[in-house]
């Protein structure tokens, strides 16, 4: 599948994958930032943004489209950074393809079996009726009866458009990813060992990496470290954006 994505800055190439009911956009701002010193992408994965709608969905399907964007890229390596779904997408690419990773960065996730908890953004955003409103303030009442957190639901809205004039569309292909919420979350990365350095960044007040799957971390990242950022959740490196970069181009110049 050909992924949409966009390039900006010059220098070793840095591929960034956001995660579930993201975009590329949601990258926007550090790309920037980053931009000085690297080539960076940013990629919508299947099923979300700009790219290509599926009815297949799968981690070991993300990873292929990954290496066939760096096939089209002509990029034999790059660094990878994957938050959240993008994170385990990162993970699956380098058990199936370490020599084209130069280093990795995994954003508060971990390579293990999820609980399902996303049933209520899923039933929210199915109860948003998209034929009868015309603006996302009123997509935003819909949204508020399901979701307390504005930030989510922020975030959300961020994936409304205009499909044509006068209808409001997700970018991201809700019935596919209701369909596959189970496996999505469930799947805890293809058994192998990835040798090379990689940092985990976690948000301190984030359950996405927990004490105990430390044992199963290190057995698949044996060179790993692990960063907490103080105050931050899931969603670490648009809450504390600074304390973020830092450690990235920490990691990314040592």
């Amino acid at each position: 599948m050909k992924l949409h994505y966009k390039k900006i800055g010059t220098g070793r190439p840095l591929i960034i994958l956001h995660g579930l009911f993201g975009s590329l956009d949601n990258w926007m701002t550090l790309a920037k930032k980053w931009s000085k010193d690297f080539e960076v992408y940013l990629v919508d994965q299947r099923n979300h943004g700009q790219s290509p709608h599926s009815t297949e969905f799968s981690y070991p399907l993300m990873a292929e489209d990954l290496r066939e964007l760096m096939d089209q890229l002509k990029l034999e390596h790059a660094i990878l950074l994957g938050h959240s779904m993008g994170g385990k997408t990162v993970m699956e690419f380098s058990m199936k393809y370490p020599d084209r990773v130069e280093r990795l960065i995994v954003v508060d996730i971990a390579p293990v079996s999820y609980t399902v908890h996303h049933y209520a953004v899923i039933d929210a955003l199915k109860n948003v009726p998209l034929s009868e409103i015309s603006s996302r303030k009123e997509a935003e009442r819909y949204l508020t009866k399901y979701i307390s957190d504005f930030g989510t639901r922020q975030f959300l809205l961020k994936n409304l458009y205009w499909e044509d004039k006068g209808k409001l569309a997700w970018r991201f292909n809700l019935e596919v990813l209701a369909n596959e919420i189970i496996p999505i979350s469930e799947y805890a990365v293809v058994e192998g060992e990835f040798g090379k350095e990689i940092v985990f960044i976690a948000g301190a007040k984030s359950n996405y990496i927990l004490p105990e799957y430390a044992v199963k971390i290190k057995a698949k990242f044996p060179n790993y470290k692990l960063e907490s950022i103080a105050g931050a959740g899931h969603w670490v490196h648009a809450e504390k954006m600074n304390e973020f970069s830092e450690i990235v181009m920490n990691f990314l110049k040592s």
